[in-house]
């Protein structure tokens, strides 16, 4: 056994995983051995979660067998609405309440007592908690506004879905294809912090209602799913100051504040899902007529390069990318979180298949060989 300290596990081999690989320094991600430039681009949320869970592209028999089947779970317990519109009312952070809902939701669920080495059972929770995520978000953020939560709908898709819930009016195929994309790009990404959250919950074969929100509380932190939210909020300073890009990032960084969307712990070169939000959001852009966000963008990408050798990650682009879809700018991470679900759901199965409890050690830097006291003497 080793004495030596990996301050955040950095590098740190804690498990084998078939469900993605990340090679940092070429920019690539593949999911089970399928390129994510092939995914984002050909295919559906719906085929990636099945991707993920049951190890293939699904053929389009079962593709819609499985379609439907997360359909059936879109609706929530009115108990469970009724606590979301509770939190809606007290104002409470987004992520809070997904939190608080999908912890919630193993009191209706059929499966909650079966045991986590069930892979079926754990495979039946998934879908409904995948199922009901974007039905919480959407109809927190509707109550949240003083506006009644809508119905899900079972002839549109996961994606297009949550927009009509969200909005209550079906989303054109450009945005339903574009938000269908973006969830495609979150769905996994190797041993995150949440993800490794998660899998942490599972090996002490707790119910998958406690990993997944054990995932959503370590997504909520902001060094690892909060950047797409400064990103936007910084791109609207930029527009609201007297400064071009440029000139703000400069400013910016003379003032030790921090340019958001930047760098990774795995990445060396541009997150290649950078690079395919980038192109949507010009896309988006031109298409609205109001390019701008992109421009401010990519100036400001090309400015860290040169100053500070860095290069954007997915959260960079995502953030324009979801604004000129007009959502809401604070339910930007539940959004990941409702994408990420899939991914946290295939690692907790998968890491129970071959279980050992996580459980690391720390080197103690305490005093020692302190003598007891009596209180009536300190």
């Amino acid at each position: 056994m080793t004495d030596e300290l990996r301050k955040g596990l950095e590098g740190v081999l804690v498990a084998e995983s078939d469900l993605s690989q990340i090679d940092g320094d070429e920019g690539r991600l593949i999911y089970r051995g399928y390129a994510i430039e092939d995914l984002a681009r050909h295919a559906s949320y719906e085929e990636v979660i099945h991707l993920l869970w049951h190890g293939e592209l699904p053929d389009a028999d079962r593709l819609d067998a499985f379609t439907d089947s997360m359909v059936a779970e879109r609706s929530i317990d009115e108990d469970v609405l009724e606590t979301v519109g509770q939190l809606a009312a007290a104002d409470e952070n987004p992520m809070a309440a997904l939190r608080t809902a999908v912890s919630m939701l193993s009191a209706y669920d059929p499966d909650a007592g079966e045991p986590a080495t069930d892979r079926e059972a754990t495979f039946r929770k998934g879908r409904r908690i995948t199922a009901k995520i974007p039905t919480i978000l959407a109809a927190f953020t509707r109550m949240r506004d003083g506006d009644d939560p809508v119905e899900p709908r079972e002839d549109l898709g996961h994606a297009a879905n949550f927009l009509y819930m969200l909005n209550g009016e079906e989303p054109d195929d450009v945005l339903a294809e574009t938000f269908d994309m973006a969830l495609v790009l979150h769905a996994d990404h190797g041993f995150n912090a949440s993800t490794f959250s998660a899998i942490t919950t599972a090996s002490t074969l707790s119910d998958l209602h406690s990993s997944v929100t054990s995932a959503i509380g370590t997504l909520k932190g902001p060094l690892h799913g909060g950047a797409n939210q400064d990103v936007m909020e910084m791109l609207k300073e930029v527009d609201e100051s007297d400064r071009d890009p440029v000139g703000w990032a400069e400013n910016a960084l003379a003032e030790g504040r921090r340019v958001s969307g930047f760098g990774h712990r795995v990445y060396n070169v541009k997150d290649p899902r950078a690079k395919i939000l980038g192109e949507r959001s010009q896309e988006l852009g031109e298409a609205a007529g109001t390019p701008k966000w992109y421009e401010y963008s990519t100036k400001i990408e090309q400015f860290m390069a040169d100053e500070k050798g860095l290069a954007p990650n997915v959260d960079f682009y995502s953030a324009s990318t979801y604004y000129q879809m007009g959502i809401p700018i604070d339910i930007y991470t539940p959004i990941f979180a409702m994408s990420r679900a899939a991914g946290w759901i295939a690692h907790a199965a998968e890491y129970v298949e071959d279980n050992r409890l996580i459980r690391p050690r720390a080197r103690y830097t305490g005093p020692e060989d302190l003598t007891y006291s009596d209180l009536d003497e300190r």
